[in-house]
């Protein structure tokens, strides 16, 4: 997935001429603590809300040399991974992206991002998500799959968690089916070690509990 593919279009960026008042408007109607300036299309950079917090400059535009602006940005080219690694580099709550000749097309915001990999996971189905660790040279996404499909389900997601010099991988995939217990049984007699296991079935009020766990355990 690319930058351009998530790109917001009709978050209209501010223009140099507008007042710090003006940027900050517009940041509380978008619930965002950053805004990308332009001049006459051509991107100029990031503006943040605390840059703007001194009531003396509320008037002024946002050309005068007092606003400091920060050039970040990604290509609409660049791919999502990209786009994250800028978000949390910098703690930015609004990524813009620009085209080749350097001109705003748009931006992606953290919901745009969220919604990205929510979708990538399979959210809206339900099933089950199983936490396996494994070290790095026993691992196979083909036989994880294979345990799975043996047990009548699908892997509908799948995503890794490593630290720098482990040689371990957390393993986290989303399976088609509520009833993980024979899934388990199976992995654990292939010699897998299951840290955690958690059920989502969006008719259950209690989902959110799960998913509340599943977020907790990953300490996100």
């Amino acid at each position: 997935m690319i930058a351009s593919r998530l790109i917001k279009e009709d978050i209209l960026p501010l223009n140099i001429t507008d007042t710090a008042h003006e940027a900050m408007n517009r940041m509380n109607e978008y619930k965002v603590s950053h805004f990308p300036v332009v001049d006459d299309g051509r991107f100029v950079g990031v503006i943040s809300e605390k840059d703007l917090l001194n009531p003396e400059i509320r008037n002024r535009e946002l050309q005068k040399e007092f606003i400091h602006f920060d050039n970040f940005y990604v290509n609409e080219q660049q791919y999502i991974f990209d786009v994250i690694k800028l978000a949390i580099d910098q703690k930015l709550s609004l990524i813009p992206v620009i085209e080749d000749k350097g001109n705003y097309i748009g931006c992606i915001t953290q919901s745009d991002i969220v919604g990205f990999f929510a979708e990538s996971m399979s959210v809206d189905y339900p099933g089950g998500v199983i936490v396996l660790e494994v070290s790095v040279n026993d691992y196979s996404l083909t036989e994880i799959a294979n345990i799975v499909e043996s047990n009548n389900a699908k892997v509908l997601s799948s995503y890794i968690l490593s630290s720098i010099g482990s040689t371990k991988l957390e393993v986290i995939i989303k399976v088609s089916k509520l009833e993980l217990g024979a899934i388990i049984q199976t992995f654990e007699r292939y010699g897998y070690q299951v840290n955690a296991s958690f059920y989502e079935d969006v008719n259950y009020d209690d989902l959110k509990d799960n998913y509340d766990s599943l977020i907790n355990y990953l300490n996100i």
